[in-house]
């Protein structure tokens, strides 16, 4: 499949025909609706997308932008000739590069043979990995700090790992999940996702570049708590098992995210409920009980007031019995 992906990539997708045919610039309007140069996700990701890869357009320089989404430059051949920030760098073949929605960077022209991969990525993609995370690191800090935008730190890593092959193999199996989905496409990719972040946080000796990685440590476990204990996770349990005052974790939560604990539980309450809903047959009474809920008509009325529906409509809606 791989020598097939290759050749798949190699062809000239229309925007590169243009470019080869009158050499103009990039069209910004097919990338954002805005005034400044912010790339933005809603261009390729519709409402129920979290991720998805495209090639880089090449043979045009790619001028100064942002996006609004986390972005990651896969070499899948060739090189990459990069300005992050004030750092000027070229990926080589295999390298990763991840940047978060805050930091501006442009691209030099890519070669016939320079095949760029860009996953898209919606922030909270990313909230289910908090479960894998046993320490803070780079990686860790990074994705907490995209995935609360208001921090508005420019960030980025350069993971140079073209030689670790569990690494490549893995990317390799979510473009090609990517490129040719299949019905159990969405649950695969996500745990090829988890493998991919364990993977990296093994190989963080790998990172050579790095900008303003904060110290998340309180955050990140909040984050974890949520997640592993959300059905009857509270603040004074997790203030307990910090060692910290209710109140003042309370105010370092809601500084740190812009959400407070209680509106962060019920988003990973309502996330999992959804998932219920579309991939089991459990009853709606159930769903409520297993996610944490005591109050049935409290969990209609913020469920509809999240997604549009409720629960029932939504099951009715996405066809599962």
């Amino acid at each position: 499949m791989g020598a097939d992906l290759f050749t798949e990539l190699l062809q000239l997708n229309d925007e590169e025909k243009l470019m080869l045919q009158q050499k103009k610039e990039v069209k910004k309007e097919l990338y954002t609706s805005q005034e400044h140069f912010i790339v933005e996700s809603e261009k390729f990701l519709n409402n129920n997308t979290m991720i998805m890869i495209r090639k880089h357009t090449r043979f045009v320089d790619f001028p100064k932008h942002k996006h609004n989404y986390i972005e990651v430059n896969y070499v899948y051949n060739g090189e990459l000739h990069q300005t992050v920030g004030t750092e000027n760098f070229t990926l080589k073949k295999g390298d990763l590069l991840f940047l978060n929605q805050h930091i501006e960077h442009e691209l030099k022209a890519c070669g016939e043979e320079d095949i760029i991969i860009n996953f898209i990525i919606r922030p909270e993609f990313f909230s289910f990995i908090f479960s894998y995370l046993t320490t803070e690191n780079l990686l860790s800090n990074f994705l907490v700090n995209s995935l609360f935008n208001h921090t508005q730190n420019g960030q980025y890593l350069y993971f140079a790992v073209s030689k670790v092959e569990s690494i490549q193999e893995l990317i390799k199996k979510i473009i090609e999940e990517m490129m040719w989905p299949s019905m159990m496409s969405e649950s695969t990719i996500k745990l090829y996702m988890g493998l991919f972040m364990i993977e990296l946080i093994k190989h963080l000796d790998k990172v050579k570049y790095k900008e303003n990685d904060g110290k998340h440590q309180t955050i990140v476990e909040s984050l974890k708590y949520i997640e592993e204990h959300y059905k009857d996770a509270t603040l004074y349990d997790l203030a307990n098992r910090l060692k910290q005052p209710h109140y003042a974790l309370s105010k370092q939560i809601k500084k740190a995210t812009n959400y407070t604990f209680k509106e962060l539980l019920q988003e990973k309450r309502l996330t999992v409920s959804k998932e219920l809903l579309e991939n089991t047959s459990l009853s709606i009474t159930a769903i409520v009980e297993q996610v944490g809920y005591e109050n049935i008509s409290y969990f209609y009325r913020v469920f509809k007031g999240k997604y549009g529906y409720t629960p029932k409509k939504y099951r009715d809606k996405t066809g599962q019995k």
